[in-house]
C-alpha cells in the first residue's frame, strides 16, 4: 500500500504545481488591476491589500474605444467560429465515411499548412487583401482564422464521427436516405461534442489572435488585443494599472467560456483516444 500512497500524493503534488503555475500569473493579473499602481511593483507594500476600481476608470477614459474593439473581436471570433466549425464538420464527414488517395493527399496538405507560421503567410497576404479591398474589414479576419484553424478541426471532425456506427449509416440507406440526409440527421446529431469542443478552441485563437488583427487592421476591424498592445506605449511609459485592467476584461469571456465548456474542451483533447 506504501508504494501507491506515495505515488498518489506525488501525483496530486504534481497537480497542485501544475495549477500554480498555470493560474498564478492569471491571479496575480487580476489582483493587479484592482491595485494603485504605486502598489504593483512596490515590494514594500506587496501585501498591502489595497483595492481600487480607479485603472478600469482610466482605462475607460484614455483609451474609449477598447469596449467598441472588444466587440469587433467578438463579431471576428463567432463568425470565425461558425464558418471553421461548418466547413470542418463536412470535411470531417467526408473524411470519415469516403476513402481514396486524392482525400489522403489532401488531409495531409492541410496539415502540413497547418504548420507554417502565421507570419510567413501574412505579409505575402496583404497586398492580396488590399487589392480585394478586405484590409481592416471583419471578413477578413474571420477568413484567415477559420482558414489557420480549419486544417486540424476537420482531423478532430474526423476522430469524432469515425466513433459513430457505419451501421446506422447503412440503416438508414436501406430506409431510403441520401448521403446529405444521413449527414443532417444521424451524423451531424451525434458531433455536437466535437462540434462545440472545436469551436471552443477556434472562438479562444479569434478572440486572443494579435499578428493578423494588428496586420490587416488599422481603424474600423481593430480587436481588443492589438489595443491592449497599444497601452504599453514606450514613450509616454505603461500604465501597468491600466494594462492589467485591460487584460483581464480581455481573459474574463475566454476564462468563463472555457469553465463553462471544459467538459467538451477535454473530450476534444482527448479525442479517438477511446474506440466506441
Amino acid at each position: 500500500m506504501k508504494p501507491k500512497l506515495h505515488t498518489g500524493m506525488l501525483r496530486r503534488l504534481g497537480v497542485t504545481l501544475l495549477c500554480i503555475w498555470s493560474l498564478g500569473p492569471i491571479v496575480m493579473i487580476i489582483l493587479s488591476s484592482f491595485r494603485p499602481e504605486r502598489d504593483i511593483f512596490s515590494p514594500a507594500r506587496r501585501f498591502v491589500l489595497e483595492f481600487t476600481t480607479s485603472n478600469y476608470t482610466q482605462l475607460f477614459v484614455s483609451f474609449p474605444q477598447f469596449v467598441g474593439n472588444m466587440g469587433n473581436s467578438l463579431i471576428v471570433a463567432i463568425g470565425a467560429t461558425a464558418l471553421a466549425v461548418i466547413t470542418s464538420t463536412l470535411a470531417g464527414f467526408v473524411y470519415s465515411r469516403q476513402r481514396g488517395k486524392i482525400l489522403a493527399a489532401s488531409a495531409f496538405f492541410a496539415i502540413l499548412i497547418r504548420l507554417v507560421p502565421p507570419v510567413v503567410v501574412s505579409l505575402p497576404l496583404f497586398p492580396i487583401a488590399d487589392a480585394l479591398h478586405l484590409s481592416d474589414t471583419h471578413i477578413l479576419l474571420i477568413i484567415l482564422y477559420s482558414t489557420f484553424w480549419v486544417s486540424m478541426l476537420s482531423v478532430m471532425m474526423k476522430t469524432f464521427i469515425d466513433q459513430i456506427p457505419t451501421t446506422l449509416d447503412e440503416a438508414a440507406r436501406v430506409d431510403g436516405a441520401g448521403t446529405f440526409q444521413i449527414f443532417l440527421k444521424i451524423v451531424l446529431p451525434l458531433s455536437i461534442t466535437g462540434m462545440i469542443a472545436g469551436g471552443i478552441f477556434v472562438f479562444v485563437y479569434a478572440w486572443n489572435e494579435y499578428l493578423f488583427a494588428f496586420i490587416f487592421t488599422s481603424t474600423y476591424a481593430v480587436t481588443g488585443p492589438v489595443v491592449v498592445s497599444n497601452i504599453m506605449d514606450s514613450v509616454a511609459g505603461t500604465q501597468w494599472g491600466v494594462l492589467f485592467a485591460a487584460a483581464t476584461l480581455q481573459l474574463a469571456p475566454v476564462l468563463a467560456l472555457v469553465i463553462i465548456f471544459q467538459k467538451y474542451l477535454i473530450a476534444g483533447l482527448m479525442a479517438g483516444s477511446v474506440k466506441g
